[in-house]
């Protein structure tokens, strides 16, 4: 049985970071190659197993000096029906690398968790296609479909919720949503937005929160906004309409330029981890209620040390 999977600790209170942007780390910082940018095939490879542990070790190692909760999110953001036949995987490899994942990370939890750090495991979910394209849409319908497999995989796991990233259209969270609910599944559903605070297909985040709980009797246990600088969005969020209190979290990216030129740069942009840190600070001293922060694309173990320190204060 997962442990939190009925009672989400970040649903009552306190304090919470999640990794960094695991995806760039593993590329600029460590020199790794990630074919469809899937951290997952790393698992394939001699050591595998090593380098997740030890990425998300450091991670652990920073809440717990900060007296702080974690939310561990696995490395399956590809590891969908789609991205995985693009690498080769046949529904049972791709369904055994969803198992190692959350099962790595359970053993990371046995390792670090205490009373003061609770640890709460994600399966991560991505897109279909491309979090910042969003030609190809799915219907609500067809989402659910292809979503189910890797959810329902998941389930019997010691995931304790599904964590869906980089949403770029309501209907696919919908889909989403509705297949983590027949399976039992907590969700939270993370969007992204382009730097004028609206998702790629264009619609606003206030429409998309308000479509998907309208859509799903407020299934998801929160939303949260991802892979974009706290620049793009915060206006967005100004408004402390009913809608924003239900974002809880925030996973920024480190640098303040487009999906298209990020897609683009060959070299990492990382910010001024001190001054991401700042921002974040910003948004939680007008926004309260927010209390799940890490970060995304080129933001690594330095810039949630940052956040922690200006979040917390020590």
């Amino acid at each position: 049985m997962a442990k939190y999977r009925t009672n989400l600790p970040q649903l009552n209170g306190g304090k919470f970071i999640t990794d960094g942007g695991l995806e760039t780390t593993l590329v600029f910082h460590e020199g790794h190659d990630l074919p469809e940018f899937a951290a997952f095939n790393l698992l394939k490879n001699d050591g595998g197993y090593e380098i997740f542990e030890k990425y998300y070790s450091t991670y652990a190692a920073i809440a717990i000096d900060h007296n702080i909760g974690l939310i561990l999110e696995s490395f399956t953001w590809r590891a969908s029906s789609i991205w995985g036949e693009k690498l080769g995987y046949s529904k049972k490899a791709l369904a055994d690398v969803n198992r190692k994942a959350i099962e790595l990370l359970h053993d990371v939890r046995n390792e670090y968790e205490n009373e003061k750090t609770k640890m709460v495991i994600g399966g991560c979910i991505g897109p279909r296609g491309d979090g910042y394209n969003p030609d190809n849409l799915m219907s609500a319908e067809e989402a659910q479909r292809y979503h189910t497999i890797q959810i329902e995989t998941f389930s019997n796991t010691q995931a304790d919720f599904v964590s869906a990233s980089t949403m770029n259209n309501a209907e696919e969270a919908i889909g989403l949503t509705r297949a983590a609910k027949a399976a039992g599944m907590p969700v939270v559903i993370s969007f992204t937005v382009e730097t004028d605070g609206k998702l790629p297909s264009g619609q606003a985040i206030k429409e998309a929160i308000e479509k998907v709980d309208k859509a799903t009797n407020n299934t998801p246990a929160y939303y949260m906004v991802n892979c974009a600088h706290p620049t793009h969005f915060e206006g967005a969020l100004a408004s402390g309409e009913s809608w924003v209190q239900r974002i809880f979290g925030i996973r920024a990216n480190a640098s303040t330029k487009s999906h298209a030129e990020l897609d683009e740069a060959e070299k990492l942009y990382d910010g001024n981890p001190v001054e991401l840190g700042r921002k974040y600070k910003e948004l939680t001293d007008r926004l309260h209620h927010l209390n799940v922060l890490g970060g995304c694309c080129g933001t690594d173990h330095r810039h949630i040390e940052e956040i922690c320190k200006a979040w917390i204060g020590n």
